[in-house]
């Protein structure tokens, strides 16, 4: 599905959703860009900011799509913002392994929730409200985060995701991973476009628990 969106004196701008991926083309009259952003980083509920439709990534780094609102028209603008919000919900929860329709999206950080143990009451609950670590798909962020990002550029995020891969049940290593993430900048953008699983564990709620607030803002609006 294609919107295209055009500008007078600025050119246009193209979006195409496929394969779990939203292409972007920006036209004007002086140079072309293309971008390209996963489906399953983008929060399916939309922002409005004033004449525009912003949708952020899901582990609140800013937006990351901005599209002009009701353009070519309103119903066609309507129809894709619809087929977004549906696809990008479809993507992250086959990213995360949940069957469609099976959780509301919403729950969905629950659903590896163990119950507590009542006979245990000194026992740290903050590993119980965290999702078991896939240690496959830390394996394929590292090697996609070698292969096509500078590895000394972001050298503690590796180290942090080698450190949670050995020992995923120790919660001083995750929040490592939370601190490297905050540290990237605007390099955040492109981790989570090449190695989405990150998100998924930063999407976590006991990573946004433990974040501090004071996470370095990111912009790869198209505008």
């Amino acid at each position: 599905m294609k919107l295209i969106q055009k500008q007078f004196l600025k050119g246009s701008r193209e979006f195409e959703i496929t394969d779990g991926v939203i292409q972007i083309r920006l036209k004007s009259p002086f140079k072309e860009e293309k971008l390209t952003i996963m489906l399953s980083m983008l929060n399916p509920e939309p922002v409005v900011n004033q004449s525009f439709l912003e949708f952020h990534s899901r582990v609140k780094c800013g937006p990351l799509l901005s599209l002009i609102r009701d353009k070519p028209d309103s119903k066609t603008f309507t129809a894709f913002v619809d087929q977004l919000k549906i696809r990008a919900r479809e993507e992250y929860n086959a990213f995360a392994g949940l069957r469609a329709g099976s959780v509301p999206e919403g729950l969905a950080a629950n659903v590896y929730t163990e119950p507590p143990d009542f006979d245990e009451p000194h026992k740290n609950p903050t590993s119980n409200k965290r999702k078991p670590v896939n240690i496959e798909s830390i394996n394929s962020a590292i090697q996609m985060l070698n292969q096509y990002l500078d590895a000394e550029e972001i050298k503690p995020l590796l180290c942090a995701l080698e450190a949670l891969k050995a020992k995923p049940e120790i919660d001083s290593n995750f929040s490592l991973l939370v601190k490297a993430f905050d540290n990237l900048g605007s390099q955040q953008g492109a981790v989570l476009t090449y190695a989405p699983y990150v998100g998924i564990l930063l999407s976590d709620d006991s990573a946004v628990k433990s974040r501090a607030g004071n996470l370095e803002e990111y912009d790869v609006r198209p505008v």
